[in-house]
């Protein structure tokens, strides 16, 4: 029986990497003194690596051969993070970057049915406290009993660390839970830990290998919204992602 929705945060929750992490990054760079500046199709080459630490470092090696790394490199870059952490919360606190089409419904029903909710994500909690407080709702954070996020696991997705860490924490088995993702990474995180998982496609992830899906879907869809189903030859079906059409593909259990 389902008993719980996971979700992934950035792509899957909101679009906050193009418009969100990618210019909150640039704003730390220049803060910093930095000529670094990642624009939006470079920053879709720098998701293939998960954690914002993680991307900075991967971002020197692979496209800034030029750079001189300064004595206590990776201590700059714990620092760059949390001054892009504190700059992408400042621009939701200003305006807020919108939920997904469907997602803020979904939530709803899935809450008002006695399922748990909970997150896992390689982004900080502080970024995930932020997006769910300024674009969900006020008591956002408190809709989820699990917020699996940051640096509680040492290996981020693919690795499926942090789906079972959230199984652990949540005390249910993997088929007991559905997970939902926007990027290859991701389903391999998941499907790693054994959760079937739908998927979400966003503009950096559309050519993703979605291997192993329940569905992947262009989102969640809202009533005058229906999502398109990408994983058929025809994608004929469409409608929205709700709890009834998720127990028709997760089947009986």
């Amino acid at each position: 029986m389902l008993k719980a929705l996971i979700f992934d945060v950035d792509g899957t929750l909101a679009d906050t990497e193009r418009d969100g992490h990618r210019p909150a990054f640039n704003a730390a760079f220049r803060e910093y003194g930095l000529d670094w500046d990642w624009d939006a199709p470079l920053y879709g080459q720098l998701l293939a690596v998960t954690g914002g630490k993680e991307r900075m470092k991967y971002y020197v090696e692979r496209f800034r051969p030029d750079y001189v790394k300064p004595a206590g490199f990776d201590d700059l870059v714990a620092e760059l993070h949390k001054a892009k952490t504190r700059h992408y919360t400042r621009m939701l606190a200003e305006g807020g970057i919108p939920l997904r089409p469907g997602v803020k419904r979904l939530l709803t029903e899935a809450r008002g049915a006695g399922l748990t909710l909970a997150v896992a994500t390689t982004t900080t909690p502080e970024n995930v406290i932020a997006l769910l407080r300024h674009s969900l709702a006020e008591d956002g954070p408190d809709w989820f009993a699990v917020i699996a996020a940051g640096d509680i696991v040492p290996a981020k997705k693919p690795a499926p660390d942090i789906y079972v860490w959230a199984l652990e924490k949540l005390g249910l088995t993997p088929d007991q839970c559905l997970a939902f993702e926007d990027s290859e990474n991701g389903i391999l995180s998941s499907r790693g830990a054994g959760l079937p998982t739908v998927v979400t496609v966003n503009d950096y992830t559309r050519d993703h290998d979605f291997s192993g899906a329940l569905a992947v879907l262009s989102d969640l869809g809202e009533a005058d919204a229906p999502y398109q189903r990408l994983d058929k030859a025809e994608p004929a079906e469409k409608g929205v992602v709700d709890l009834a059409r998720i127990r028709g593909w997760m089947g009986p259990g």
